[in-house]
């Protein structure tokens, strides 16, 4: 550690402040029972201390940004966010004490339609509703313990941010990637918006009012995403990807195989209509012609009969027919019919009537010979001409970003009806929210290009999409009102080492993130495409709901009596009704929900991150039930005494002396030593490679049974003792900052410390300041040799030759362990892969295929066989 803060002068200069404001235990001396009242009394002791991020923006090395989905502030913490913002929290703790400079922001998804709805409701401005539930759940995310940097805090609904919004809505529009058409939309009719196809339920309802939606035509703005479909499903192959898994497949399937071509067509309704294509040539075709399902909203529109379309790439205007006979292609509704590449589109034209006659000039320059320089022709024109080309599936659509609510960013365009569609120019940044309600009037403006004063701002709102597209690249230099970012310090801290949120945003958020990472990768202001790097989908906090069996009213846990809890029997105690019994997601309308705060103040907050955090991966539901509580209750209980008495030994005077060389006093020490390294090992790689934080509580658990069925005698005089306790209090510090604290000023202020000049520890600094515990040199370690995936042997290696195993290294061994050969003996490799854990473990995977036996030769023929006479 001294060597660390050699190289990093402001961790010293850090820890060396905080030294200064550390006090002794609250509990001192005193060995209380560890009631709630006494937990209570811990963290309000050592929550100021706790609360706050140590990273330097000018530190790039050993850098790592931990980021959680930042919420939507509805005034109060659920058991999702405590759950998903306990994880990060343990994570960012655990690579500070690995001596990483950890990023770990927090912000605020401010704008949207719920905080409208909820401020309409209550008769009071969105802002202030909105500032007083960012207040309210500020306070409950410290009272959680998290140590979040609020000097980068951000809120999207300040004008400090929503200016960069638009900023970034205007680059979009300067590259032709942002646009205004008519579009068919799904309408609110109660909240008077437009909904994404994903907000509509399977009976055609709205998922939040609960209105069945209606389709209306309206003039909307989109995004054109879909212009980096193909990069977008080719970063889903990057190798900096870990642990994405099935969000892989959600994306792919999501973006769809892009093996065609978009272009964006103009039509004589003065709206861009996509038509994909698989073929780019056939819009050479002079005769091509379009067909639209009779379903499509454009047959709606008055003159549909004469509708057309212009071909900037063959110089003509094409007809647009409406029918349902044509195969479209898939979730299309727009097929490009070219009758001189197509007998079948030939016969069609002339079912239409369209007469189909030939020069014979055009059946020369339209052969087969000629495709690929046509193709090649469409895709460089449409290009120039910013009308698509490119590679896309067909089902794919753009981005609809236009939502008719007042509570979002603001799109900064101004309507005149001399110049049309004008950006609002860069200096006059941001486009402020009018007050609410504001008159008609108030959106009447002097248009940017000509003057003209009966310009008009456009009045619709940004999705709030839009605002956390980008976030996590704000957060990096949220302070800045003179720039978007500071590209250098993207390039020092991005990627987002890892990412963690709910699964319900998986496709949606993560697809229109990635867009805009790419995006501004390729304008020069992100280091790389892909945005996050490693991902962690934690699961949702399930409650047990009770409803009536009939009727489906949900009733609350109160008023039912369980018969039998396995096999999910229950009555209401009243009427004695049955009640189905089942876990789903925590609702207020499902009344299963728990609130946070309850259960903080009985059983305390780290009581509460360790329940959060027991018993399953942090990837999967987990069923909130108190049936599952006693476990960590208990165990913070034994890690209390194990102090005190690891205090009362090292303090009685009356003791029996043991030679701290006997044989019976070196096993227990070498026990100690073999459980400290075992269970550190264990816990390491679930912090650090699998994030297993489930089972990393396990192991610390595992070594405090070690430590419990000690000795007395090892306790006043074991070293190894000391260090694995130490070691002890240590690993649980990041989940249970709070508690580990008092735990740790208890025991450095024991006496007779055995370990006094270790560099190990440093025994006049907080237990967040110590480093992580290490393997020690000396200790074997497991080299794991499997075949196709089984393990054939483990193989102890000191942890100073581990580290330094290579591929070729394993393979040697390997090779000369006869239950490695032996089974290999009648098998064909085919490929190996090496896994080294530094510290931790290695892992050598051989695939075989078994070998064919060889065939017998045929028996001779009797002629050939006998010699000749």
């Amino acid at each position: 550690m001294q060597a660390l803060r050699r190289t990093r002068p402001w961790r010293a200069a850090y820890w060396s402040s905080w030294r200064r404001l550390l006090t002794q235990s609250c509990t001192g001396n005193e060995n209380p029972e560890l009631t709630s009242d006494v937990k209570h009394r811990i963290e309000a002791h050592w929550r100021e201390q706790l609360s706050g991020g140590q990273f330097n923006p000018k530190d790039s090395q050993d850098k790592y940004y931990v980021l959680s989905m930042f919420p939507y502030p509805s005034g109060n913490l659920h058991m999702g966010h405590v759950r998903v913002y306990t994880i990060a929290d343990s994570v960012a703790r655990f690579q500070r004490m690995c001596g990483k400079n950890v990023f770990q922001p927090m912000g605020w998804d401010s704008f949207g339609l719920p905080a409208e709805n909820a401020a309409n409701q209550r008769g009071v401005e969105p802002a202030s509703w909105t500032k007083q539930n960012i207040s309210q759940m500020k306070e409950q995310l410290q009272r959680l313990g998290c140590s979040f940097d609020w000097n980068h805090e951000l809120s999207t609904c300040s004008p400090k941010y929503y200016k960069w919004t638009q900023h970034l809505f205007l680059m979009l529009h300067r590259h032709g990637l942002a646009y205004q058409n008519e579009a068919l939309v799904n309408w609110d009719p109660v909240d008077k918006t437009v909904l994404a196809d994903e907000q509509v339920d399977a009976n055609g309802c709205s998922w939040r009012s609960g209105a069945k939606v209606e389709k209306k035509l309206l003039r909307q703005w989109f995004i054109r995403t879909s212009a980096y479909a193909k990069q977008l499903l080719d970063g889903l192959e990057d190798p900096t990807l870990r642990d994405w898994r099935d969000i892989i497949n959600l994306q792919r399937h999501w973006i769809g195989d892009c093996d065609g071509y978009a272009f964006n067509l103009l039509t004589s309704a003065s709206g861009l209509l996509r038509v994909w294509t698989t073929h780019p040539e056939h819009l050479k075709d002079p005769y091509a012609f379009l067909v639209l399902r009779s379903s499509h909203h454009l047959s709606k529109l008055e003159g549909a009969g004469s509708l057309s379309a212009e071909n900037p790439f063959a110089g003509t205007t094409m007809p647009v027919v409406f029918s349902d006979e044509v195969k479209f292609p898939p979730k299309s509704d727009v097929y490009l019919a070219a009758p001189s590449f197509r007998s079948d589109d030939k016969e069609l034209w002339e079912s239409y009537g369209l007469a189909f006659t030939s020069n014979g000039k055009e059946e020369e320059t339209l052969s087969p010979a000629n495709w690929e320089m046509l193709r090649k022709e469409v895709l460089q024109a449409a290009t120039r001409l910013n009308v698509g080309g490119y590679r896309v599936s067909s089902k794919l659509q753009d981005w609809l970003i236009s939502r008719q609510r007042y509570w979002g960013t603001p799109i900064p365009i101004v309507h005149c009806q001399k110049c049309g569609a004008v950006p609002v120019p860069e200096e006059q940044l941001p486009v402020s929210l009018p007050p609410k309600d504001s008159p008609k009037e108030a959106f009447l403006c002097e248009c940017p290009k000509c003057g003209e004063k009966d310009a008009r701002r456009e009045s619709d709102t940004m999705d709030t999409f839009v605002d956390s597209s980008w976030y996590y690249l704000r957060f990096l230099d949220a302070q800045n009102s003179e720039r978007i970012f500071d590209p250098a310090l993207t390039k020092k801290f991005m990627p987002v080492d890892l990412y963690i949120g709910g699964k319900e945003h998986a496709v949606l958020h993560l697809y229109y993130a990635r867009f805009m990472n790419h995006f501004l990768h390729s304008c020069g202001l992100s280091p790389t495409s892909e945005p996050f790097s490693r991902l962690l989908v934690q699961g949702m906090v399930m409650g047990r709901s009770f409803r009536v069996k009939g009727s489906g009213r949900y009733v609350p846990e109160s008023e039912v009596e369980i018969v039998n809890a396995k096999k999910n029997q229950a009555v209401l105690k009243e009427t004695k009704e049955p009640v189905v019994m089942t876990w789903e997601k925590m609702s207020k309308s499902k009344l299963n929900g728990v609130e946070p705060g309850d259960m903080f103040n009985e059983y305390g907050t780290d009581t509460t991150r360790l329940i959060i955090l027991a018993d399953v991966a942090p990837t999967s539901h987990r069923n909130w039930s108190s049936a599952t509580f006693p476990g960590i209750l208990n165990w913070q209980k034994r890690l209390w005494l194990t102090l005190q008495d690891f205090q009362e030994a090292r303090e009685d005077q009356t003791a029996s002396e043991v030679v701290p060389t006997s044989e019976e006093f070196l096993a227990e020490d070498s026990k100690l030593f073999d459980a400290r390294n075992f269970y550190v090992k264990g816990a390491t790689f679930n912090y650090r490679h699998a994030q297993q934080l489930s089972v990393a509580i396990s192991k610390m658990q595992g070594l405090t049974n070690s430590l419990r069925r000690t000795p007395k005698h090892v306790l006043r005089h074991g070293k190894q003792f000391e260090r694995a306790l130490a070691a002890q209090i240590i690993m649980l510090a990041p989940m249970a900052p709070h508690f580990a604290s008092e735990l740790w000023s208890k025991f450095v202020s024991i006496p007779g410390r055995l370990n006094p000049a270790s560099e190990e520890l440093q025994w006049s600094e907080d237990v967040l300041a110590q480093r992580w515990p290490d393997i020690d040199s000396e200790y074997n370690l497991d080299l794991s040799i499997k075949v196709n995936g089984f393990e054939n042997c483990v193989i102890k290696v000191q942890r100073t030759h581990l580290d330094k195993v290579t591929h070729s290294d394993a393979l040697d061994i390997a090779f000369n362990t006869e239950s490695v050969t032996s089974y290999l003996i009648d098998k064909k490799i085919r490929t190996t892969n090496f896994v080294l854990y530094p510290g931790i473990e290695a892992i050598l995977n051989i695939y075989v295929d078994k070998a064919k036996k060889a065939e017998k030769p045929a028996p001779a023929d009797d002629a050939e066989a006998q010699p000749q006479a």
